[in-house]
Order: structure tokens, then sequence, then C-alpha cells
């Protein structure tokens, strides 16, 4: 067993193993020598695999949940057995001590009801940590997918609303934010079709467009978030000849959540800053907030699924999580920095690319 893949083993988990086996394996055979030979099934199990309590079972119960810990495989919980069956008939060799047929017919029985147990109980913790995770997984992509619907759904009602209360027409800025939004609920919803039909990994085309333009649609739809939050919103100008490569609607859906979280977190009659601009061979995306900065060592942590530090638990904490899995996908990746007192730079670092001069 020493010269397998070491996995860190304890000296608890260790003693649950081998050494407390030898010694259950020791007393059954005693048992067996007295003059109630039967009694040993309670500490060996019964022979022919039928179920009941035993020392040996739960012990190995034990030590197949401990090897499952500590990162080992199913055949490996078995060699495990087997490596102390086969030490035991050498030893037996080596010191010409052979055994008889009912000595070597309880080895095989107490080796028989551990090695089941421990992989019964091993099987056991492994099914149920997968579906715990296939859960987790499950409900984090639910989440995602209604959390983006929610994003979508709250820019169309703030387009729609703003244009009823000023009698606009839907032709002009506030009818094209209206009309991104539906066009992106309904990509939405058919991308969430489509994986139902045929479960894939995100495969969609990705194309250069403008940086200038991108952000020129972005600040359309933040405006009108911007007057319901009752702060403003400022976006430094762009060159125009700055581009990205990607997919374009991760990318705004990305940027969309960090400036959904920067309005959720700014300050009253403080600003939302949206800075884009090209440093090197990487093109950087910010959004600069005024929430007052981050809990000390918080940062990362910021970006796991679920997690929420602030006060306003509207959400689901999932925006985070998605923006940098949006940016990841689009060979970039997405940063905070905080500035204690006065608030938080997300960043997004994307590769820097050219549009042809005309």
């Amino acid at each position: 067993m020493a010269q397998r893949p070491a996995r860190d083993a304890s000296v608890l988990q260790l003693e649950n193993g081998i050494p407390l086996f030898l010694h259950q394996l020791i007393e059954t055979l005693r048992i067996e020598q007295s003059d109630r030979p039967a009694d040993s099934v309670y500490v060996s199990g019964s022979p022919g695999g039928h179920a009941g309590r035993s020392d040996i079972g739960e012990a190995a119960a034990q030590h197949g949940h401990e090897l499952l810990r500590l990162g080992y495989t199913v055949d490996q919980v078995v060699h495990d057995y087997g490596d102390l069956c086969q030490a035991i008939t050498d030893l037996a060799h080596e010191r010409d001590a052979p055994f008889s047929i009912d000595e070597f017919r309880t080895l095989n029985r107490c080796l028989d009801n551990a090695i089941a147990d421990a992989v019964t109980e091993f099987s056991y913790q492994r099914d149920s940590k997968m579906a715990t995770q296939q859960a987790l997984e499950e409900g984090e992509r639910m989440g995602a997918f209604a959390h983006e619907l929610r994003n979508f759904l709250h820019t169309a009602t703030l387009a729609f609303e703003a244009a009823k209360a000023g009698n606009l027409p839907l032709f002009g800025a506030t009818g094209a934010v209206l009309d991104r939004s539906l066009k992106g609920l309904g990509k939405l919803i058919e991308r969430s079709i489509e994986e139902a039909r045929r479960p894939a990994p995100d495969s969609a085309k990705w194309t250069l467009f403008s940086l200038s333009e991108f952000i020129g649609e972005t600040k359309q739809a933040a405006n009108l978030a911007a007057q319901l939050r009752g702060c403003g919103f400022v976006v430094t100008p762009v060159d125009p000849h700055l581009a990205v490569s990607g997919n374009r609607d991760l990318l705004y859906s990305a940027l969309g959540n960090l400036i959904q979280n920067a309005f959720k977190f700014t300050q009253p009659n403080t600003d939302v800053t949206l800075n884009a601009y090209a440093v090197a061979d990487k093109i950087l995306i910010e959004v600069k907030d005024h929430g007052g900065g981050l809990p000390p060592g918080k940062a990362e942590q910021m970006f796991l699924p679920f997690a929420q530090f602030g006060a306003d638990k509207s959400g689901l904490g999932l925006g985070l999580s998605i923006a940098r899995r949006s940016v990841e996908l689009n060979d970039g990746f997405l940063s905070v920095r905080d500035i204690p007192g006065v608030g938080c730079v997300f960043t997004i670092s994307l590769p820097r690319h050219t549009l042809m001069k005309k």
C-alpha cells in the first residue's frame, strides 16, 4: 500500500484501515477456535454476502468513505484489501507457516465482506457527492438564465416606461434600447431551447466590431437605469479605430451586468463612470462606482456564484460570476480593484484589435 500514490492520509485514517482490519481478523480467528465459533459473525459478518451488522463492515464502510475523501478511485479501494491478502499469503510462504483451509476460508470471508462494505459506502458517498454537485450546477445554470432574462426584461421595461411617459417615438434612441432588449430576450430563449435539445458548450460565432459603437449601445440602456437610480452616468470618449473580436452578445451581457451592479451599490447623487481604452495589446473597459469600497479580503469572493456582500439582496448574486465567465469565453479577463472609502473599479481586459481605416 505504501508504494501506491500517496494521498496524505492521516494517522487516524490509516488506523481505520489495515491495522483495524487485522485486529478484527485476529479476533474472528480467536472466536472460531472457542466453544462459540458462530459468534464470529458479529465481528466479521456472515458468509455469502448476507446483509447484517458487523465490526468489519462498519470499519470498512468508514475506510471506504475516507478513501473517497482522500481522492482514491474505486479500484484502489479494492486493491487496498487485495494488497493485504497478498501480503498475508506471501508472509505465510516466507515463514513456512501454512494455514488450514478453514482459516483461509475465514480470511476470504473477512476480505469479501470488507471489500463489499467499503465499495458500497465509497460508491454511495461518491454518487451522493456527484448528485449534490450536479444539483448545484443546475441551480447555478437556471439562476444564470433567470438573471439574464430579468436583465433584458428590466431594460425593456425602462425603455417602454420612458417612451410612454415622454410620448417618445420608438424609432429613436429609446426605441433602439427596447428593440435590443427584446431581441436579447429572444436570443436567450432560443439558446436555452437549443441547449435543452442538444447540450453543448458556447459556440456562438465571433465577430469583429467597433468598440466605440459597442460602448454607445451600452450607454443608451445605462442612461435609463441612471435616471431610475438618481445618479449620473459618465462615458469617456472612445477611439473610433479600436475594435473587439468576440461574441458580442456575451460581452454586452457581461458589461451590462457590471453597470447594473454599479448602479445597485453606488451612492445617490454620485456618478458611475465607463471608460474604454487601449493599453499595449489590450483593450480595457472599466466600470467605476461610488459604493464605498469592499470589505477587506472580499475582492475575489465577489465573483463566486450566489455571493452577496451588500445590504441590497434583491438579486441572485450571479451577475458578477456570469460576467466573468462571459468575458473568459472571449479570451478575456475580468478583475476588480478596490478604492477604500470610494468604490470599486471593475475592468474587462480583452485582446486589442483595430478597424481598417476607410
